[in-house]
């Protein structure tokens, strides 16, 4: 468990002062102390208002709105305001825009209209960043910023520009030396595509047909560079104009264009944006997860990313001691941006804030104060009206406050004894070189801790590092392309139950195939050999002979001495494979059958798991067990949790509702 000083667990709100009459600004601060505020995000949009003309500032209306919040007791947390560079400055520098990969200049209007690449650009973010440090970064009421807004969204980590194809040059040669090995890397013989020197090289946008995946690789690896770099200019400056304060980036749901681990490495918290209707009409898409979950949100996805982030929040310390929050969380009203914007069902609000409450986080702030009448998000619900009249989300803000306060519920998310690896570079090597129209290594990932959570059990989602394993009883790796040998050695040595496969460790550094096949440095553990994979429509399943299908990917497999063939599919080719502590997965399981085989590993590992009704999740925090009910009718779980000692709600939970139990 968390060891240390545990913060209690509050909530907060997205604020926009300069978006209402400075005489409402009082009202605005005194009701969200009424509805148990305790923290308030502002200026993250608000540069043309800081600085209207070049280097003229006008800090009078923010420093009133810093004393209006802070009289009455309010903690802010203040935006860099680098996500909305002004007019003016676009208009100084053109180049900065980024560029599509069709090679259109995408232009100013809306905002994030800048490229990661641009030095120029980066300075003028120190600049703003600094100005603003070293007039508010001391304040007694500042708790906490926030670095820029949403790093990579509406598609702007990879940028096409000038400036991007001559930093990805230099990054280039400083990462090979030489062109020769650059081409041996690369593989360009391949199709006669070898370069003589590096200023021949382009960037892998507009060719006539494939580039090569490993060219295709760099550049994603640059441009996540290109990120951490930006990142890490604010953040330096912040560290060192406002000390004790600390340091965030809210980041996104299914969003995989930049390692965010790496840009972790450099926050002190780590925060996201939530948004459970949004994210299951447009991000999951399923139109059976839809017709279930409309109303209240898919019971895993969200989940799946308070892990993560509770993770990411540990990279700079790298300890259990991690902060993480979440910066935005949909209201319990309908969103702007989805295909559709369903009305949350009742309860469901609430459900979210104590599941992320649940998986440790510190501050939850709801997006956001009062609904804008005007500008491109005026359909978005907040915790108030339009008029400023008080929403539901107002008062169920204040009743969540209240059952904080009675449970007295701290971050004390354990080191949980389940480690799922997550990779962004198999993401996106899978991304690059798909083989199946629907495979990814997020997708596959999110089938294992769907059975993971189906289990009741559980998880941290972790890097491919060997410190993340340390302690852990099981460890699984599904689709991790690429294994270090470190982390190998780590695994070896580890007394976990490895669970790997599919297209574990199948690929090199540079995108080739592993040397002597897949699982490549794997086989350390496990004597086998992929000779083919095949993939297949999702109507077209791979039926198991214990029940259950491989979902559209399966691999045919060479077996060493030693390995035990657990369970076959139904043409007889082997499907789970066992030798000492590892499992091996030769497939993707569908629901049944990932159940099936993640059941099968925790009693191997001796983790304990439940039979839980279906929609039920359950979430250990410190000293509560956490009960979740994502269906749409009353459940009762006196049973399975015989003699609970209810800390809040009732064993026999109502749809969308929450109960908490003393862990014995």
């Amino acid at each position: 468990m968390n060891s240390g000083k545990l913060r209690r667990q509050t909530m907060g709100v997205c604020y926009y002062p300069e978006h209402w009459p400075e005489e409402r600004w009082e009202t605005d601060a005194s009701m969200m102390v009424e509805a148990g505020i305790s923290h308030v995000r502002i200026g993250e949009f608000a540069w043309s208002l800081m600085e209207p003309e070049p280097g003229q500032y006008d800090w009078g209306w923010l420093d009133r709105a810093f004393e209006t919040l802070a009289s009455h007791g309010l903690k802010i947390v203040l935006g860099t305001p680098t996500a909305t560079p002004p007019k003016w400055l676009v208009d100084q520098m053109p180049d900065m825009l980024p560029v599509g990969k069709n090679g259109q200049v995408r232009g100013f209007g809306s905002r994030r209209h800048y490229c990661f690449s641009h030095l120029g650009y980066r300075e003028e973010c120190a600049r703003i960043t600094r100005a603003l440090a070293e007039r508010y970064g001391k304040h007694p009421s500042l708790a906490a910023w926030q670095t820029d807004n949403e790093y990579g969204c509406h598609d702007t980590t990879y940028s096409y520009s000038e400036a991007a194809e001559a930093g990805f040059r230099r990054w280039l040669e400083a990462r090979y030396g030489s062109i020769d090995a650059l081409n041996e890397a690369w593989g360009n013989v391949f199709w006669s595509m070898i370069y003589r020197n590096f200023d021949e090289i382009e960037l892998p946008g507009q060719a006539v047909t494939q580039t090569s995946p490993a060219h295709q690789l760099d550049f994603r690896r640059y441009s996540s560079d290109q990120v951490v770099a930006f990142n890490k200019v604010q953040s330096d400056i912040i560290r060192a104009h406002s000390p004790g304060r600390g340091i965030s980036h809210n980041f996104m749901g299914k969003y995989t264009d930049f390692d965010h681990y790496a840009v972790s490495a450099d926050l002190d918290i780590a925060t996201w944006d939530a948004y459970p209707l949004g994210f299951l009409e447009r991000e999951i898409g399923d139109e059976a997860l839809i017709k279930q979950y409309t109303g209240v949100g898919d019971p895993d996805f969200d989940a799946f990313h308070h892990d993560l982030y509770r993770t990411c929040g540990q990279m700079r310390n790298g300890t259990d001691n991690g902060r993480w929050w979440i910066m935005e969380q949909q209201p319990p009203g309908p969103l702007n941006w989805g295909t559709y914007n369903s009305e949350p069902l009742p309860g469901a609000g609430r459900l979210w804030v104590w599941e992320a409450f649940a998986a440790g986080a510190e501050v939850v702030c709801y997006f956001r104060w009062r609904q804008p009448a005007f500008a491109q998000e005026q359909m978005h619900e907040g915790l108030l009206l339009p008029n400023g009249e008080p929403n539901q989300g107002y008062h169920l803000c204040g009743q969540i406050s209240k059952e904080l306060d009675s449970i007295q519920a701290t971050p004390a998310a354990d080191h949980a004894d389940v480690a799922l690896v997550f990779d962004y570079e198999s993401q996106w090597m899978l991304d690059i070189q798909k083989t199946g129209q629907d495979v990814s290594h997020l997708d596959t990932v999110l089938r294992t801790y769907r059975a993971l959570r189906r289990a009741g059990v559980s998880v941290d989602i972790i890097p491919p590092k060997k410190e993340s394993i340390v302690g852990r009883k099981m460890v699984l790796l599904p689709m991790a392309m690429v294994l270090a040998d470190d982390f190998v050695d780590a695994l070896e040595a580890s007394e976990a139950l490895i669970v790997a496969g599919p297209w574990t460790g199948a690929k090199d550094q540079n995108f080739a195939i592993a040397e002597d096949l897949p699982p490549g440095p794997l086989r350390r553990l496990i004597d086998i050999q992929v000779r083919r994979i095949e993939t297949r429509r999702p109507y077209l399943p791979f039926p198991l002979s214990d029940g259950g299908s491989f979902a559209g990917w399966r691999e045919h497999l060479i077996l060493g001495e030693g390995v035990e063939v657990i369970e076959t599919q139904s043409d007889g080719a082997p499907a789970v494979l066992h030798t000492g502590n590892v499992l091996y997965h030769a497939g993707r399981g569908d629901d049944v059958a990932q159940d099936r085989f993640i059941r099968r590993a925790l009693t191997l590992a001796g983790v304990p798991w439940f039979d839980l009704p279906q929609d039920v999740r359950i979430r250990d925090n410190g000293k509560l067990r956490y009960i979740f009910n994502y269906s749409k009718k009353t459940v009762d779980m006196s049973a399975i949790l015989p003699d609970a000692d209810v800390a809040m709600g009732s064993m026999e939970l109502a749809a969308c509702d929450v109960t908490a139990v003393h862990l014995k």
